[in-house]
């Protein structure tokens, strides 16, 4: 299956350094920054380096070490911003995918959410 990546979406302008961001962690393969609409009083988007679409196609084609990296640095994240549950009191994880997913940036990215109590994930259809 082909992921057809655009090179123009906002977070890949992000990287290239095009559009100045909030960096709360980089490493060799992932960047982390403040949302600039944050929907929690911990709000933090995860992005890999690479040009990957969705969780789906990073799983499916990224190395080794950019998962593990990635996957680290969400960790590192969550520990940095005190919303780990190692003496915390958690966070939301989120990872949207494309139209059904309601994805609006076609760059992998996940939503740390923390600081305070979430509503329910998802309301059942009506």
């Amino acid at each position: 299956m082909g992921y057809a990546y655009d090179d123009q979406n906002i977070f890949a302008k992000i990287l290239r350094g095009d559009i100045p961001n909030s960096t709360v962690l980089e490493t060799e393969h992932t960047l982390a920054f403040r949302d600039i609409e944050p929907q929690a009083p911990t709000h933090v988007l995860v992005i890999p380096k690479g040009a990957y679409v969705s969780y789906d196609h990073f799983a499916a084609e990224a190395s080794d070490a950019e998962i593990i990296d990635y996957t680290r640095a969400i960790a590192e994240v969550c520990r940095m911003e005190g919303v780990s549950i190692d003496g915390n009191d958690g966070f939301r994880l989120i990872s949207n995918a494309g139209a059904h997913g309601v994805q609006d940036v076609p760059h992998l990215h996940v939503h740390i959410l923390g600081g305070r109590r979430m509503g329910r994930m998802v309301q059942p259809a009506g």
